[in-house]
């Protein structure tokens, strides 16, 4: 279906969010509300509503100027008749804010959830100019949810799946000692060659739409103080390193864990093996296995996509459980541009399109011209002269005639 062939919505009034629009979320949340929720770091609208009621003010304070966090309350809400009907969490994916994600959408279906879905997403991409591609993550066996994006431009970029590896299953994998003589952990300084290692673990579509550079494998200063206030708060603990191939001089393998100290949710881990070195999963996951059995009991969860056919492979035959499928699609600037933009190509004149391309005075004559015209005159001229020796042909030839017959 067409996006611009939308219903009309301008009955509903979209503006950002205010702290006393979080009351009416939450009421809205504890009713049978449409929802969606992409994987991202960022403070989630539904699942983290008390700790931005707190936080409020500092959120709002860091959206005033260019930092890491300046994004990290980036919320719509949508209202009719001063009623909230639905709100959309959004936040740029890389340093360079060529490629945004929806966070989270919450919807009221008794307010028609097509309709809000689409009005909020509509006017995210009209105030979000700098973002060149949009990407979301769907559950896919939620179709209303997949609807709504495929209504408004959304392909199908990667299926991905996670995983879940129990307490048991992880002590049994770590107790076999990783072979990995050049683990390192991570700097500012590795950038490039996690850099290098992203870019090649992907497939070409998948690159151009994530659009990440060297800064994006960088932590700045006040990125850092933030992560350490974040972990602080979170009883959390953030632990990487990568595997150099001194040959090739390149990263190999990359590992990142987000450690539960508390014990009450799983730890989170992040993985990209080098497609040519898919040995490195079973020695990866026994290092991360070796880390997280340092903390309280609790499952590792980390995610494959349909274009990693070999880590698949590996998690199934260790025991994990896939908990989850889902769908990440891709939106491009170029929709964009054919929705905002108006003008019917059938109503425009060829002259309309082409006036300012004429000449605004009479050209000065160049020597070329000038040959055109001595050429144009020596055929003139030669024509001239064929016609005058024709006709005094003719008339020498009568006199002539005569004599003869004289």
């Amino acid at each position: 279906m067409n996006a611009s062939a939308a219903p009309p919505t301008a009955s509903i009034e979209i503006r950002p969010i205010q702290f006393r629009d979080l009351e009416e979320i939450e009421t809205l949340l504890q009713s049978n509300v449409f929802t969606a929720k992409s994987p991202s770091d960022t403070l989630d609208l539904a699942a983290h509503l008390d700790s931005i009621r707190h936080s409020y003010g500092l959120l709002k304070f860091l959206s005033w100027f260019p930092n890491p966090y300046q994004n990290l309350l980036r919320a719509y809400v949508a209202q009719r008749d001063r009623q909230i009907l639905g709100a959309m969490q959004v936040s740029p994916l890389n340093r360079a804010a060529s490629t945004w994600r929806v966070d989270r959408a919450i919807v009221d279906p008794a307010a028609g959830s097509q309709d809000t879905g689409t009005a909020l997403l509509r006017h995210c991409l009209q105030t979000i100019w700098e973002a060149r591609t949009w990407i979301v993550e769907v559950d896919v066996n939620d179709r209303a949810v997949m609807a709504l994006y495929r209504h408004n431009g959304f392909q199908p970029l990667a299926q991905m799946t996670y995983w879940t590896l129990e307490p048991e299953q992880l002590e049994a994998i770590g107790q076999r000692e990783p072979d990995l003589p050049n683990l390192t952990p991570v700097s500012n300084s590795d950038a490039h060659l996690l850099y290098q290692l992203d870019t090649v673990s992907m497939p070409p579509l998948v690159r151009q739409v994530f659009d990440r550079h060297i800064s994006d494998f960088k932590t700045s200063l006040f990125g850092s103080l933030m992560s350490a206030v974040k972990q602080w708060f979170g009883k959390t603990e953030v632990v990487s390193g990568y595997v150099f191939e001194p040959q090739r001089k390149a990263a190999i393998g990359y590992f990142q864990i987000r450690l539960s100290h508390h014990g009450k949710s799983p730890h989170e881990a992040k993985l990209t093996v080098h497609p040519a070195y898919t040995w490195l999963y079973p020695e990866l996951l026994a290092q991360m296995a070796r880390i997280v059995g340092q903390v309280p009991p609790q499952s590792l969860r980390l995610s494959s996509t349909d274009y990693q056919p070999e880590r698949e492979e590996y998690l199934t035959s260790c025991g994990a459980e896939p908990i989850a499928h889902t769908l990440l699609m891709s939106r491009s600037v170029w929709h964009k541009l054919r929705e905002t933009k108006q003008v019917s190509l059938e109503g425009l004149q060829l002259s309309d399109v082409l006036g300012g391309l004429q000449p605004s005075r009479k050209p000065v004559p160049g020597r070329m011209m000038w040959f055109h015209e001595w050429s144009d005159r020596m055929q003139d001229d030669r024509h001239s002269n064929d016609r005058s020796s024709g006709d005094r042909g003719g008339n020498d030839s009568e006199p002539s005639s005569d004599r003869d017959r004289g």
